[in-house]
């Protein structure tokens, strides 16, 4: 294991083009804030207190397991740095190294797509799957560091490795139910609603009449659940699906309108608010990046 580990950063873009290893310690840790990546986040935790939401479910994680987040969802950590040190490994890949990767007898996007039967965003490992693990990520982590002859072709070999490794042990766990830590059902269908109705009006009100509860207790849940209000989620969600069209080469003048937002100059300042830059740039960046 490294001697000196990283600690947390805001940063949320990978600093390769196709994935990148982080082993990070923190004795303190803040708020993390409500938010999403473009690639798989992969966490391996391995002390800590931690819970974590993704999209309107909560997982407890222990140390030891394994947590897959696909790009997209939107999650955010909730940790109580004080009762144990908080300390983890985090892979971030990109999904076209995986496709490129993957072979025709074995995708090894299998175990990280949420549609894909028998999916678990957490998994637990037994105590050889975690050495095997352990033993992989130190491995690539140390490769990534130092380097040497075959720099460029080790690194990914090795993660080749680790991806068939998690995709056996999803497999293993797939057949077991999900179980995220006790949650609201209706926040989980207002969440599904939302995903799917984006680009239709929706409040707090409608939602709530919409599933027969009252908007404080439904104002309420989500707040605890996800972590954000009704309106903040709506938000995120539109920007999200937002930067998503226009990777696909849709128009940011046809986009606002595609994602709920009244109109261009909602949507732009929104969009440059949460992001740093303008639909335009983000558009032009994520073309030329294919």
């Amino acid at each position: 294991m490294p001697v000196e580990p990283g600690r947390f950063s805001p940063r949320q873009k990978m600093g390769r083009p196709d994935f990148e290893l982080q082993y990070k310690r923190d004795a303190y840790l803040r708020k993390v804030k409500l938010h999403h990546h473009d690639f798989f986040e992969i966490f391996f935790l391995l002390s800590g207190d931690v819970t974590y939401t993704i999209e309107s479910k909560l997982y407890k994680v222990s140390p030891g397991d394994i947590l897959l987040i696909s790009p997209r969802e939107l999650h955010q950590l909730h940790i109580e740095a004080e009762r144990e040190v908080y300390e983890r490994y985090v892979l971030w890949v990109d999904p076209r190294a995986i496709r490129r990767l993957s072979t025709r007898g074995a995708d090894l996007m299998s175990c990280l797509d949420p549609a894909a039967p028998g999916f678990r965003h957490r998994l637990h490992m037994t105590p050889e799957e975690q050495r095997r693990i352990m033993d992989l990520i130190g491995r690539l982590y140390g490769e990534l560091q130092e380097g040497g002859f075959g720099g460029e072709l080790m690194p990914e070999c090795m993660l080749v490795q680790l991806l068939v490794e998690i995709n056996r042990i999803a497999q293993r766990s797939g057949a077991a139910q999900e179980d995220p830590a006790a949650g609201s059902q209706v926040v989980s269908r207002v969440v599904e609603y939302i995903s799917a109705h984006y680009g239709e009006e929706l409040t707090l009100e409608s939602l709530a009449e919409q599933f027969y509860v009252s908007k404080y207790h439904l104002s309420h849940e989500f707040a605890r659940l996800v972590g954000t209000s009704v309106h903040k989620y709506i938000m995120k969600k539109r920007l999200l699906m937002a930067r998503a069209l226009m990777a696909q080469g849709v128009k940011p003048s046809h986009v606002w309108a595609e994602c709920g937002f009244g109109d261009y100059t909602g949507f732009y300042r929104a969009f440059k608010t949460e992001y740093g830059v303008t639909p335009r740039e983000y558009a032009k960046s994520a073309l030329a990046a294919q």
